[in-house]
C-alpha cells in the first residue's frame, strides 16, 4: 500500500524543524480589547512544546520506527513568578497515563519562545507517596523561601471495594530556593477532609504563615464545604490549620454558584490586595470554569474590599474545546515592576495562554464595576444607572450610531 509517510530519517528531521519553529514562534495580542485585559493570538505552552527526547527515542537504531515512546496529553495549570529577569511558569505536564508531573519552562519575555529546562522537576516523596500531583502555585515567600502548593492525590482508602474512582486530595507542600532541588514537607492539616486549590500568602500575618484554603467535603463535590478560606499555621515545616474562616463563599445563581477557589498568590497594590479566582457553576453541557477578581483590605486580607459581578474571563471560541471543555482555570500571575501584569491561564485542561493587564487596569476594574445584587431586576438597575451617567456626561465626541 503506498502512503505519505516519510522514511524515519526525515521524519526525525521535520519533527525537529517543527518544534524549533514552535518554540521560535513570534506572539502577538489579538485585534479584540476590552480595556481590562489583552489576549494573545497563540497558546504559550502545548504538548508540542514538550522537549522531544522526553517523548522519543531518537536513536534510528533502537527505535527505527521513530515510535513516541511516552506520550504527553496536555500543559496546563501552571504557576509563574519573575526568575533571574526571566519569567518561568510550573507546568503541569499531564501523559497519556494520566499522571501529572512538573516542569519548569522559562520564557524572556512571558509572551512567547517558552522553552521547558532539561529534565523535570524532581518532587520528593512523603511517607505515604502521591499518586497524582498538579497545579503548582509558586509563591515567594518573605521568609526567604520560594514554595510551591500543589495538590496530592491519592485513592482513597475508605472506598467500598470495586471503587477506583473515590480519591482524596490534599494540599502538597514543597520548598526551594533554585527551583531545582526541592525539600518535601509534610501535607497541609487542617480540619476539612479534603483540600484542593490552597495558596500561601507570600507574607507573614501576625507572625503566621497565612494559608488559603477550599475546604469540601468529597474530591469533586464541594458537600458543605466550598468557598475562599483563611487559616493561620506557626510553622511550615508542621503544617497544622486548626480553623478555617470561609472569606468568599459560593453563592446560588452566580459564576462561583458550585464551587469556587483562589488561583494564585494575590498581589499587593497601594489600595489592597487584589485575587484571582476561578469560580464553577453547574449546566446543561457540563461543569463550567471562569475566573474572577476580587480585592480584600490591605490591612485585613479577611475583609473583601470590592467585589466585581460575574466573571473577569470565560473561555472564548478558541479555548473552549479540549479535554476537559469549558474551562479557563489559572494559578499563575507576575506583577512587573512597570506595573503590567501577565496572567497565565489553562484552558479547556490542555494548553496555557497569556493575558496581559496592569494593576491599574485590575484596580479600576474591581472598583467601578457594579457588584453582583443577585437579582435580575438590580441587574437592569446597574445598568439603567449607566445609561443615565452616560446621558448626563455625554459630549459630540462619542457617536454611538
Amino acid at each position: 500500500m503506498k502512503t505519505n509517510i516519510l522514511p524515519p530519517e526525515k521524519r526525525l528531521k521535520k519533527i525537529v524543524l517543527e518544534q524549533e519553529a514552535l518554540l521560535h514562534q513570534k506572539n502577538s495580542p489579538i485585534d479584540e480589547f476590552n480595556g481590562i485585559y489583552q489576549r494573545f493570538k497563540f497558546p504559550i505552552i502545548t504538548p508540542n512544546h514538550v522537549p522531544l527526547n522526553w517523548r522519543y527515542d531518537l536513536n534510528l537504531e533502537t527505535n527505527p520506527n521513530l515510535q513516541e515512546r511516552i506520550g504527553v496529553n496536555a500543559t496546563f495549570n501552571a504557576g509563574a513568578m519573575k526568575w533571574k529577569g526571566n519569567y518561568v511558569l510550573c507546568v503541569r505536564v499531564e501523559g497519556v497515563d494520566r499522571k501529572s508531573f512538573f516542569a519548569i519552562a522559562e520564557s524572556p519575555n512571558g509572551i512567547d519562545n517558552f522553552k521547558f529546562w532539561d529534565t523535570p522537576l524532581i518532587l520528593p516523596e512523603t511517607e505515604n507517596p502521591d499518586i497524582n500531583v498538579y497545579d503548582m502555585r509558586l509563591i515567594e515567600h518573605e521568609d526567604g523561601w520560594i514554595y510551591g502548593i500543589f495538590c496530592s492525590e491519592r485513592k482513597d482508602p475508605d472506598a467500598p471495594k470495586g471503587d477506583t474512582s473515590s480519591a482524596i486530595a490534599s494540599a502538597g507542600m514543597a520548598r526551594t530556593k533554585d527551583l531545582i532541588n526541592w525539600e518535601r514537607l509534610p501535607d497541609l492539616v487542617t480540619p476539612s477532609h479534603q483540600q484542593r486549590n490552597v495558596v500561601l500568602h507570600p507574607e507573614f500575618v501576625n507572625g503566621k504563615y497565612c494559608l488559603y484554603t477550599r475546604p469540601q467535603d468529597g474530591f469533586i463535590e464541594t458537600g458543605s464545604g466550598g468557598g475562599v478560606g483563611i487559616g493561620y499555621t506557626d510553622s511550615m515545616e508542621n503544617p497544622v490549620i486548626t480553623e478555617e474562616k470561609v472569606v468568599f463563599n459560593k453563592r446560588y445563581h452566580t459564576v462561583y454558584e458550585l464551587k469556587n477557589g483562589l488561583g494564585p498568590a494575590p498581589i499587593k497594590t497601594n489600595e489592597g490586595w487584589l485575587h484571582l479566582a476561578h469560580g464553577v457553576r453547574n449546566t446543561a453541557a457540563g461543569l463550567r470554569y471562569v475566573l474572577y477578581l476580587f480585592m480584600t483590605e490591605l490591612n485585613d486580607i479577611t475583609k473583601v474590599k470590592y467585589q466585581p459581578a460575574g466573571y473577569f474571563m470565560a473561555p472564548n471560541e478558541h479555548e473552549i474545546i479540549g479535554d476537559v471543555g469549558n474551562v479557563l482555570f489559572s494559578n499563575g500571575w507576575i506583577a512587573n515592576n512597570d506595573g503590567s501584569v501577565y496572567i497565565y491561564y489553562a484552558s479547556s485542561d490542555v494548553r496555557m495562554h497569556v493575558a496581559v493587564s496592569s494593576i491599574s487596569q485590575l484596580i479600576d476594574y474591581c472598583k467601578k464595576t457594579p457588584e453582583d445584587s443577585f437579582r435580575s431586576n438590580s441587574s437592569v438597575s446597574s445598568i439603567l444607572k449607566l445609561i443615565a451617567h452616560n446621558k448626563k456626561h455625554e459630549t459630540t465626541s462619542v457617536i454611538i450610531s
